[in-house]
């Protein structure tokens, strides 16, 4: 029995919380952790006990009472360490084991102890370790020399992303100051990959996945609302419906950003104040101050009686514990079904408890979208993402580190350390030595003696705090009232004396910006004009889109659907009915002749769709692109079609000096890799081309789709 198997210590941790039984992934991970040094993936639904699942083997297998820290945790928010802090401290206390955060917000004195003493448990940033290894390397070594165990929470919102391999990259130099071999054991609840978590922890063929694929019920419901337009204000009906839905129940309402999260919770609670609801309305999201976000947290985990809804983004989406959540609503399509996973799975924690998940939508395509994704989560399809396999401006940043972390090593040292790193092992070194040349041409590097050392402008670099991080931090503002932050919002140039905005589920009024010092003073607001509007989109994986013309073609059912959704979806079928379309979507695209001009709907992803629009521009052609319905309005005539698709295979072809010309005249093309800025263009132009745009599925698409035209 795998309980028989934990420290005495533990098992009375157990019994003391009252458990009836080890869950699935509990008792499983117990024995295979116990038994073996391999590395694990953890997969299983949310509220699983996963954390538990890793720390009761691992507290139970390592000899705390030996020097040095001995489990190492990573998370990828500083608010989980906070939260997971004290679920884990609760634990190693029956080990007499110390625990210790370690993050920009920690306590000094405590860090200060702990470099002392080195024992225990840390948990940790990617970013906090990242400024570790480039200002206190001594500190690295002291540490985590003897390092057994590296705990990843949530591993897939690190997959696919720059993050991912920054966090690859420090585990492989974690290892390199290692005495012996620690562990990997990763924590998801949505994993669409497995061969590319395992990659992940840099040891793919020493790697197991232990999956619980038991699932909890999940009672769905499609309720429709038009706008007027899309982007445009959420219709009364649905906040009054959406009042209604949700005013007896604990609920969590997901818009896709942070400016209708604002407005979703400003109105709920106007609503509330007309019949005398509650007061509990909240907005949580990456803007609203931190204080403000942990007094939510707080005010939901603790609180067993009142209704509340909190209105939030991705913030939420990850395992921050704020108790039990009757209810999950998504507001307009989510972006991918790994969000939609991890949104359901905050509901229906308790174990007899249903997952309950209300979908609005507000315009056909999303409801489509909504469904589309909804079909998918039933199918078990969760996106795969790929870590980058040539991630040039990341290997440029962690050249920067090492130098820095050693204080000068030998240009071929460099070289060899980046090779053997798993996040770089496919750049071949002749690159890895170009972008060392271009660091040293300016001025980043320099050469004493016979090795690198940080140059004067590279100085500037690894001295700032933006240094530790790879994601590029929008410009924000602070916004302040009575002394007190309320929060930040990003700066545009609609930010101005007068002007309202949403935040922190209030209406505030602009009485004055300060420019220099990035802040917003603000008083509240009682005009009713209408606020301001911040927030952003996301990528949708080509699945999604091919369910969505799977939908429209196979005409099937869809009783999770209200009248209102079925009339929408019976419509839209109605549109498509005259194009033939396969049951199971295959190359044939429709296209529509309107108002003289084309409109083709490609039905793929967003890094397809945005490839073609790319080429399109290269050739100087008149189109309209629209991603919400995944079309191309473009004025061109019907016969003229297939040779401008001809065409645009032509150029995909050769589409290196087009990215150049491109990237040359517009360098905000790659905001979306910060450190690209100081790598030679050739590689520039290789990032967009691995993680922007697909231009290698675009010249398949050009190649095979077969254009169905209506009544053909």
């Amino acid at each position: 029995m795998a309980f028989d198997l934990l420290a005495e210590p533990i098992r009375r941790y157990v019994r003391d919380q009252r458990w009836e039984a080890l869950r699935p992934i509990q008792a499983a991970t117990i024995q295979h952790v116990l038994a073996s040094d391999d590395n694990f993936i953890l997969a299983s639904r949310t509220a699983s006990g996963k954390t538990e699942a890793a720390f009761l083997p691992i507290l139970s297998k390592v000899d705390f009472r030996r020097p040095g820290v001995r489990v190492l945790y990573v998370s990828p928010l500083i608010a989980l360490i906070n939260d997971q802090f004290r679920r884990i401290e609760a634990l190693c206390q029956y080990l007499d084991v110390r625990v210790t955060k370690w993050h920009g917000e920690a306590s000094r004195a405590d860090k200060k102890k702990l470099v002392q003493q080195p024992e225990g448990l840390v948990l940790i940033t990617p970013e906090s370790l990242e400024a570790m290894f480039v200002h206190s390397p001594y500190s690295v070594k002291a540490l985590f020399a003897s390092l057994e165990y590296v705990v990843i929470d949530e591993i897939h919102s690190f997959l696919g992303t720059d993050r991912g391999v920054q966090l690859m990259s420090l585990l492989a130099r974690l290892a390199g100051v290692n005495r012996g071999r620690f562990a990997v054991v990763g924590l998801s609840a949505t994993i669409g990959d497995y061969a590319e978590a395992k990659r992940f922890t840099g040891d793919a063929a020493r790697t197991k996945v232990l999956l619980d694929k038991a699932h909890k019920e999940i009672e769905a419901e499609f309720r429709y609302f038009p706008a007027a337009r899309i982007g445009s204000d959420l219709p009364l009906d649905l906040l009054k419906d959406l009042y209604k839905q949700t005013s007896r129940s604990k609920a969590l309402i997901f818009p896709n950003s942070r400016g209708l999260a604002e407005v979703v919770a400003v109105k709920l609670r106007l609503i509330a104040d007309r019949v005398n609801g509650h007061a509990n309305y909240f907005s949580h999201h990456s803007s609203v101050h931190k204080e403000v976000r942990e007094y939510v947290e707080h005010f939901a985990k603790t609180n067993e009686r009142q209704p509340f809804c909190i209105a939030c983004t991705s913030t939420l989406e990850l395992g921050i514990d704020i108790g039990s959540v009757d209810k999950v609503v998504q507001i307009d399509a989510a972006q991918s079904v790994a969000a939609l996973v991890q949104r359901v799975g905050r509901s229906g924690r308790r174990d007899d408890a249903a997952s309950q998940l209300l979908l609005y939508a507000t315009n056909p395509w999303s409801l489509l979208q909504s469904l589309a994704c909804w079909r998918l989560y039933q199918e078990g399809f969760v996106e795969p993402l790929r870590q980058a396999r040539q991630p040039y401006d990341l290997l440029l940043h962690q050249a920067l580190s090492i130098v820095k972390e050693r204080g000068g090593i030998a240009r071929a040292a460099l070289l060899r350390e980046l090779h053997r790193n798993a996040a770089f092992s496919e750049i071949a070194p002749a690159s890895a030595d170009d972008i060392l040349t271009e660091l040293l041409q300016l001025n980043w590097v320099e050469v004493i003696g016979n090795e690198l050392i940080i140059g004067v402008e590279g100085e500037f670099t690894v001295n700032s705090r933006e240094f530790y991080s790879v994601f590029r931090s929008e410009p924000a503002f602070k916004v302040v009232h009575a002394g007190k932050t309320v929060g930040e919002i990003p700066y545009s140039p609609q930010v101005q004396d007068g002007e309202n905005l949403f935040l922190a589920a209030r209406t505030w009024k602009i009485q004055f910006v300060d420019l220099a010092a990035k802040r917003i003073e603000v008083v509240p607001a009682n005009d009713g004009k209408k606020p301001l509007f911040f927030g952003g989109g996301g990528v949708v994986h080509p699945r999604i889109r091919e369910e969505m013309l799977r939908l429209l073609a196979d005409g099937s059912p869809a009783p999770e659907l209200d009248a209102a959704s079925q009339e929408v979806l019976r419509q839209l079928r109605r549109e498509f009915a005259g194009f033939a379309l396969p049951p199971l979507p295959g190359p044939e695209r429709p296209v529509v002749v309107k108002d003289n001009k084309l409109i083709l709907y490609t039905f793929t992803g967003t890094r397809l769709n945005r490839s073609l629009v790319f080429l399109l521009r290269c050739l100087d052609v008149e189109f309209l692109a629209d991603e919400a319905e995944s079309s191309l309005t473009l004025a061109v005539e019907p016969a003229l079609l297939p040779a401008l698709f001809e065409q645009l295979r032509l150029y995909a072809e050769d589409v290196d000096f087009h990215l150049q010309t491109a990237v040359a005249e517009t360098p905000a093309l790659l905001d979306f890799a910060k450190w690209s800025v100081a790598l030679p263009l050739p590689y520039q132009c290789e990032i967009l081309k691995e993680r922007y745009f697909d231009f290698e599925a675009a010249k398949e698409f050009l190649r095979d789709t077969v254009l169905v035209w209506p009544g053909v």
